[in-house]
């Protein structure tokens, strides 16, 4: 199997089973997006203690780029001290840009890395970056920290 086809295949299987989708009530940051350009939607809730970010929640409609990139993002941040997923976004982001000229750093992005051949197609990378820039608005605002 090719690293493309492996990359297609963590896609489907998070778009179909997805990680974290439901919203949990109790949180401290939250935030809805809407891609104008494909009318994707996504809500994401966090709950941040301590520094660490508790739970990560998700919420919308979309195509499977965007709902997967969100389950994805869940299973990332699950758990970990809130400024990891500043650097997560930051590699995120610069893979997503990368036009597909960019090796993702497996160790950092984990199943994030699947998403580097979306990185060829701009209007896909919108879909991917969605749940990404809502968690962020969603840390922004969180009213823990």
């Amino acid at each position: 199997m090719n690293l493309d086809a492996l990359y297609q295949e963590i896609i489907l299987d998070h778009y179909k089973s997805p990680h974290g989708q439901g919203l949990q009530p109790d949180f401290t940051g939250e935030a809805f997006h809407v891609n104008t350009s494909c009318g994707d939607e996504v809500t994401v809730r966090v709950m941040v203690a301590d520094g660490t970010i508790k739970e990560m929640t998700h919420d919308g409609v979309g195509c499977s780029i965007s709902r997967a990139s969100a389950s994805v993002l869940h299973d990332l941040t699950d758990k970990q001290e809130s400024n990891k997923f500043y650097e997560l976004l930051d590699e995120f982001v610069e893979l997503m840009h990368s036009q597909g000229k960019t090796e993702p750093n497996e160790d950092v992005l984990g199943d994030a890395a699947a998403f580097a051949g979306v990185s060829k197609y701009p209007a896909r990378v919108k879909c991917a970056l969605l749940p990404w820039m809502a968690m962020k608005d969603a840390m922004e605002g969180n009213t823990d920290e």
